[in-house]
């Protein structure tokens, strides 16, 4: 199969080679060119060989505009497929301009909902994602939601690979209350398309998890990692690797509960509330064993795959490292980093480049972090920021903070300092090894009420 799928790509790559080297066509392509001209690319597409892809994605394009007109409708999924491509190669500048001429071909020009929309929106949205330009991610992926929703169906499961972006965009931006309403539909529109025992639902579950765990409901968020795991274990049987996700997700729950405390259940008060950041809880004692066990687990299942999957390995000794790290152990600690970074360099060259920083475990932002502060009257606050320098030592303690920049006033600077000496990272790894690191910044958003109006002049 390999071997037809090379001879393919080959046979991709010299079309293409020929058909540039031609220069502009004589006659205007037919159907039966373009169809070939896409098949060659959907199989360089799908078997991620993008650097083969995109010249005959743009082929694909100019065929169409032979045929059709520079200004037809039929030129935008044309379009939409080299955006993607360049986008996959990195290539953000080109994404976005031929995302944008997609867009500019149709939109408005047709009554109603265009479902054509959908996917020159999406993928510009990512781009946007990619490029932190998170307000306009998030218009632009609304959109692309609110069309799929009009055109297919209120729970299309089409939806789902455009609400996992749209979630993360309203993230950075730091837009929660929409982010948790979107994160709760996602999981609706997967549960009713899918059914709530089917092998289809775990990822959606994962998620949906995962989302609990960034706002601090830890009880939560492991009950739907149980449930996953029930799932995979009825389907697959016990120590089935379909379960690893679920329970790495167990292990984190314990993990964050002990270091940020449990899940609050109660309302909050009214005035300057605080959200997404729990009051460290490492008097609780020490960490449950469960989460340990639950991480073993993972790695026994991992064990009977074939071949082994050597990045999920890596990642999960990793995550018993830390585990190790903060609950006390550095010599198992230290051990479990070694056999992890081996995994990962083993899994591929870019496997290993989350561990070439460090990495940040335990942090409670400061009360006015934009993190954590709520005010009851958001207008009459307004954002600032302080910005530390400070060295990681190779056991993750952080040492010589100092301040770098920053427009807040004394006293939120001197709390994030206090906060940041507080924090725990995972060590930089080099080869294996823990090691120092110095000059490693941290940004923190945080807000001030206003400064009140000087009263107007009386008058006379």
């Amino acid at each position: 199969m390999h071997r037809r799928l090379n001879i393919a790509l080959r046979t991709a790559t010299c079309v293409v080679a020929v058909a540039l080297a031609a220069g502009p066509a004589a006659a205007a392509s037919t159907d039966a060119e373009r169809i070939a001209t896409y098949q060659l690319f959907r199989s360089a597409f799908d078997a991620s060989d993008y650097a083969v892809a995109l010249p005959l994605a743009e082929r694909l394009a100019t065929q169409t505009e032979e045929q059709y007109g520079a200004d037809s409708r039929e030129l935008v999924n044309p379009l939409t497929n080299v955006g993607t491509v360049q986008f996959r190669l990195g290539n953000t500048a080109a994404a976005e301009t031929a995302y944008q001429r997609g867009l500019r071909l149709i939109d408005g020009k047709a009554p109603g909902a265009d479902r054509m929309l959908i996917r020159p929106l999406q993928g510009l949205g990512e781009t946007y994602l990619t490029l932190g330009r998170h307000a306009e991610a998030a218009t632009a992926l609304k959109r692309a939601v609110d069309l799929s929703r009009n055109v297919d169906g209120l729970f299309n499961v089409g939806q789902l690979d455009i609400l996992d972006p749209l979630i993360e965009a309203y993230i950075r931006l730091d837009r929660t209350q929409e982010a948790e309403k979107e994160s709760q539909y996602a999981f609706r529109v997967a549960e009713q398309n899918y059914g709530r025992g089917d092998l289809r639902l775990l990822d959606p579950l994962d998620r949906y998890a995962r989302w609990f765990e960034y706002i601090g409901r830890y009880t939560t968020a492991r009950g739907l990692h149980a449930r996953a795991l029930q799932i995979a274990e009825r389907a697959k049987g016990r120590g089935a690797v379909e379960g690893v996700d679920a329970l790495r997700g167990l292990a984190r729950t314990y993990y964050n509960e002990f270091l940020y405390g449990p899940e609050e259940t109660e309302q909050p008060t009214e005035g300057f509330q605080q959200s997404g950041a729990l009051a460290t809880s490492q008097s609780s004692g020490r960490l449950n064993p469960d989460g340990e066990r639950s991480l073993q687990l993972a790695l026994e299942a991992l064990a009977k795959t074939e071949p082994v999957d050597r990045r999920a390995r890596g990642g999960t000794l990793i995550e018993l490292g830390d585990w190790y790290l903060i609950g006390g152990s550095s010599p198992k600690a230290l051990q479990s980093y070694k056999d992890g970074w081996t995994e990962l360099a083993a899994a591929g060259t870019d496997a290993t480049k989350p561990l070439l920083a460090p990495r940040r475990l335990a942090y409670r932002h400061p009360s006015a972090s934009i993190a954590r502060a709520r005010p009851s009257d958001p207008e009459n606050y307004e954002e600032r920021f302080v910005e530390l320098k400070f060295r990681v030592l190779a056991d993750g303690k952080v040492t010589d903070v100092t301040t770098a920049s920053t427009d807040a006033p004394i006293a939120i600077e001197r709390a994030t300092v206090f906060a940041i000496r507080k924090a725990r990272f995972a060590p930089r790894l080099d080869n294996g090894e823990p090691v120092e690191t110095v000059d490693v910044t941290h940004r923190e958003r945080v807000i001030v009420r206003k400064p009140a109006a000087a009263p107007s002049p009386a008058t006379k």
